[in-house]
Formats: structure tokens, sequence, C-alpha cells
């Protein structure tokens, strides 16, 4: 078994995670939309996940739409009493596999209702509210209205905590007058990295920072640093670039993605890594050159 706790944990919501997680997007098809191309697979990798001692899985029921929910829910249900399973809401798919804002009160409690039933769950450990102003980044606009009705349904036993994808540094501090916020999703890699103030501003509140493309996402992440690296330590270069977020900042929740058992566990191995000081000096100089 791949021992993960040396990565540490971290609170998220009213439960304390092991850092390295598992992020459940890939187990959808191609586009993230309709059924995957080997549902047995996809049962055996999450079934693995949480042998390897996972207890962090990310999904929303916009993945498919449905999809990975439904396999969560036939993999891994009941549940342990130690899993946090984080959803996201705000979008809907269009019959094309496009993504559509989806903001009103209608459509935020709807969505809410579809992932607990999916799931199977008579409430959700977290929902993050993503922000749709632009689809392809953050983009200023107001939250106010979809996070009253988030705090609604909190306050009816149907969510537990409250985060934020998708969102600016101004919207997580005005968010933060509405609701308690418990983590917030951006995408954040060693070459994409704009929230370096904020991770470290949410680390001083003990709020959680979980990258999304952690790996580049449909661009995997090229760099010959990466590379040389990599060979330094007889790992592979996303190895590097996971443990690189793991020893960025204590509160980074990492949710790499993947519908193989043997990437899977090739992802829980990057825990076992650990650079030095000058590794990491080199690697931060990656963002510079991407």
């Amino acid at each position: 078994m791949t021992d993960i706790d040396k990565s540490g944990t971290f609170q998220l919501g009213s439960k304390t995670v092991k850092r390295l997680g598992y992020g459940a997007m890939q187990l959808a098809g191609p586009g993230v939309f309709g059924p995957p191309k080997d549902h047995d697979a996809a049962l055996a990798v999450l079934r693995d996940a949480v042998a390897q001692g996972v207890n962090h899985i990310d999904t929303s029921d916009f993945y498919g739409p449905h999809v990975t929910n439904q396999i969560i829910r036939e993999a891994l249900h009941p549940y342990a009493d130690d899993l946090v399973i984080v959803t996201k809401i705000g979008a809907t798919r269009g019959d094309d596999g496009s993504w559509n804002p989806a903001f009103s009160k209608e459509q935020l409690t709807q969505a809410v209702h579809d992932n607990l039933r999916n799931l199977g769950l008579d409430a959700i450990d977290v929902v993050n509210l993503r922000a749709m102003f632009d689809i392809h980044g953050p983009a200023e606009g107001s939250l106010e209205e979809p996070l009253t009705v988030l705090a609604d349904l909190q306050r009816q036993g149907l969510i537990r905590h409250i985060g934020l994808s998708n969102v600016t540094a101004k919207q997580v501090a005005d968010a933060k007058e509405i609701v308690e916020i418990v983590c917030v999703q951006n995408m954040y890699n060693i070459a994409h990295r704009a929230d370096d103030a904020l991770i470290y501003a949410l680390a001083a509140d003990g709020i959680a920072y979980v990258p999304f493309f952690p790996l580049g996402g449909f661009s995997p992440l090229q760099s010959a640093t990466l590379s040389d690296v990599a060979a330094g330590l007889d790992a592979t270069p996303m190895q590097v670039a996971l443990a690189w977020l793991l020893q960025r900042a204590p509160n980074i929740l990492l949710i790499p993605g993947t519908s193989s058992v043997a990437h899977l566990r090739e992802n829980l191995a990057a825990a076992e890594l650990e650079l030095s000081p000058e590794v990491m000096t080199a690697l931060d100089g990656v963002a510079a050159a991407a």
C-alpha cells in the first residue's frame, strides 16, 4: 500500500483529510461527457484510491452529467466515515457537451438535490460554487445571490460546508462576509501561478486551496527543468510537479485525476518525494519560462 501520510493532512470543513486526494472528472467519457469507455476500470480506480488511504474525492454532477457521481456511489457506497466528498455546482451541460452557467436559485437547488441523489447522500460534505462569469478563468462578478441560496441549503442541512471555484481574490473576500468558506478551487500548477498570494492568505485563515489542473489539465505540463529534476530523482515529471505543490504551501490539497489504477498509484507515490530547497528554487523558475 502506498503511504500518503508523508504529505500531511489539512482541515477540510469539519474533517481532516490527507493532502493527496482524487479528482473524479476523468471517470466520464471524452470531454467529460457521457459514460466511461471502461466502466469496470472506473470502479476499480475508485476502490483502489480508498484502499490506498485516499479520503478526499472531488466530483461534480455536471461531469457526464451524472456519470461520475453514479459511479462513485456504485463503487464506494456505503461510504467510509472519514471519506470527504466534495462537489461543485453552478453549471449545466448542453446536449452538445457545452458548459453553461446555472446560477439561479432553482438551478442551484436542483443541482444540490441531483448530487445528493446520485451520490446516495443525505448531506454533502462540501459544495463548491463554480463561478461562470468566464468559463476560461476567474472574472469579477457578484456571488452574493448564489451564495445566499447555498447558505439557505446549508441551514436546511443539505450542505455541511461551502467552498468556491474559479474565483478572484476579491470574490473570496466578499464571500467570506456572507458565509464561512472552507476551500477555494482554482487553476494552479507549477507553470500557472497567478494565485500565489491568494494561497498564502488562505493558509493564514486555515482555508484549503485545491488546485484544479495540477498537472496542466488538457495540455499536460512540459518543462526541461521539470524533466531534469525528475530524472535526478528517478521519478516522473508529473510526480515532481505534484511534490512541488505539496511542498509549496501546507493548505494545498491535491486532487489529480485518472482512470487508471497504475496511474493512480504513480500519483500517490509523489507524496514520498522530498524536494530540496535548491530543487524547489529551480522549479519555481518554470512559471517564468512558461
